[in-house]
């Protein structure tokens, strides 16, 4: 009998050369469960789409409940579906007065593509500013907005009228002027290792916006929902962007994204063309059923919270000096190494012990932690008992 490790070789579009081929039966709270009973903590949440862990049973109800009564029934934006409109207005409650329109997709590529179109069309500007060693997606819109050229070589051409500027970098913000429709940036930039730029600097992105009447667009993909101890992570910067852009957390575990933005903003989307961004599965109601129930879940076991204490106890432990800097904010963090080869086994050390960890994108001499909100002092004491024995073994 050909084996499912056989078949995903076979059959399925390979990404990579190495697949870790881990073959995942079931999975609950912080843990992956393999067919022979193997266990695996996860500490990257599917990266950071599991922030109240996997199957949360509030959310496996919400969804029971919604099968129930109605799968996809037409293309977004056309029928009154209270699941959409449930969770659209929950998530505005949770944001500025500025905010008052939510646009639902499938994925975060899709926010962004949407956010792109929504900014051009607004400002009637055609130059966006990203920022180097971004992540925003794989599409080619997104991937257009990802500074670096190695990810670009082989897809080119790719948008026009794109420039990047050094995340942080507050001289850069003067190539920002008023043909700029926006600037897109990750308030913690992900895939770059986790950098965390000062509030300085991003009270200085949006009087630059501001000045020249540029858009600003976060991209808080990875940093919405809880993980890095606010609710959204511009709530650090004392500052409110044009348009948020969400994915990945929002779902529970299941495929959303949105984009959101001021309602006189979004209806310029309803001429000029009608139907000016379309989608046919985005918010799709039982995605929006779970996603209502996942932010719930975090509303009301405070789970964000408890995101700094938690984030402390992992810092006390690995407090190690093969180490050379753990960055970031909340449960969204990196393990500074030296080079590859002891992230490449340092990270499968673990996963031989039970502990899933992994690098970046942008970044492949450190390691990235961001276990579930949800996780226990317990599962954390536990985890970092293999993190540090992996570390003090290989990087001595």
């Amino acid at each position: 009998m050909i084996s499912n490790r056989e078949l995903f070789l076979r059959n399925t579009a390979q990404t990579s050369g190495s697949p870790r081929l881990i073959e995942v039966e079931r999975a609950e709270g912080v843990f992956l469960y393999g067919p022979q009973g193997q266990q695996y903590m996860d500490l990257v949440s599917g990266f950071n789409v599991s922030n109240i862990g996997h199957r949360h049973p509030k959310v496996i109800q919400a969804i029971q409940h919604q099968l129930e009564k109605y799968l996809h029934v037409t293309v977004y934006g056309e029928f009154v579906q209270a699941p959409q409109v449930q969770f659209a207005t929950q998530l505005l409650a949770c944001l500025p007065d500025s905010f008052g329109s939510v646009y639902l997709t499938n994925s975060g590529a899709e926010s962004v593509e949407g956010a792109m179109k929504l900014a051009k069309k607004y400002t009637g500007r055609r130059q966006i500013i990203a920022a180097r060693k971004a992540y925003h997606g794989s599409t080619q819109g997104a991937l257009s907005l990802i500074g670096n050229e190695a990810y670009h070589e082989a897809y080119a051409p790719l948008l026009p009228e794109i420039s990047f500027i050094d995340f942080g970098e507050e001289n850069d913000l003067s190539l920002i002027t008023e043909e700029t429709a926006a600037v897109i940036i990750e308030p913690i930039q992900g895939e770059a290792g986790i950098r965390v730029p000062s509030k300085d600097y991003m009270k200085a992105l949006r009087k630059r916006c501001n000045e020249t009447k540029t858009l600003l667009l976060f991209d808080e993909i990875q940093t919405g929902f809880g993980r890095t101890g606010k609710l959204f992570a511009f709530e650090h910067f004392d500052i409110v962007p044009d348009v948020l852009i969400l994915a990945k957390g929002i779902g529970g575990g299941m495929p959303l994204g949105s984009f959101v933005a001021p309602k006189h903003m979004m209806d310029v989307f309803k001429d000029n063309p009608m139907l000016g961004h379309i989608t046919t599965f985005g918010g799709h109601p039982v995605s929006c059923a779970a996603a209502l129930a996942s932010l719930e879940v975090i509303q009301e076991e405070k789970l964000v919270e408890s995101v700094e204490r938690k984030a402390a106890r992992f810092r006390n432990h690995l407090n190690l000096p093969q180490i050379k800097e753990i960055r970031g904010l909340g449960l969204m963090m990196c393990l500074q190494l030296d080079n590859f080869d002891q992230v490449y086994a340092v990270s499968t050390y673990c996963a031989q012990k039970g502990v899933m960890i992994d690098w970046f994108l942008h970044c492949e001499t450190a390691l990235r932690l961001a276990p579930p909100l949800t996780i226990s002092d317990e599962e954390i004491d536990a985890a970092c008992v293999v993190i540090k024995e992996a570390i003090q073994e290989i990087c001595d």
